[in-house]
């Protein structure tokens, strides 16, 4: 694995921020999906299907970041939504709304986006065992 990352971690007031925009995320993309009228178990099934991308990171930390981060950014759920708008498709807004859920539960866990350095290393600051200044 790469060496840690030498830069200043989230920490005080914006970090406090950062992870209740995360909480905020979570929480309005859930009501969203209830006003859907989707099955709830459908919700219960997908909501941890982007943490599949822990896998990439057998190949390595670099390309297991970029999968991570790929599934893990609001990129993906956006573009769902425009696709479930253009094909007036619920279920696709739905997926949407239970992916960015989980990405909202990430951020309020304090789980960011990884640096191909290594999986602990998030723009979040560091997490695990060995965090920044533990």
């Amino acid at each position: 694995m790469g060496q840690p990352l030498d830069h200043a971690s989230v920490a005080g007031v914006p970090k406090v921020l950062l992870r209740l925009e995360g909480m905020a995320l979570l929480a309005l993309a859930t009501a969203v999906y209830g006003f859907m009228d989707l099955s709830w178990w459908l919700y219960v099934a997908l909501f941890f299907a982007p943490d599949v991308s822990f896998a990439a990171y057998g190949a390595g930390p670099r390309l297991g970041a970029m999968v991570y981060n790929a599934l893990h950014s609001m990129v993906g759920p956006a573009l769902l939504v425009g696709v479930g708008f253009l094909a007036d498709s619920p279920i696709l807004l739905g997926g949407a709304a239970i992916w960015a859920a989980h990405i909202g539960f990430d951020r309020m866990l304090g789980y960011g986006l990884k640096y191909g350095t290594g999986f602990n290393d998030t723009h979040l600051g560091r997490i695990g065992r060995a965090q920044a200044g533990a």
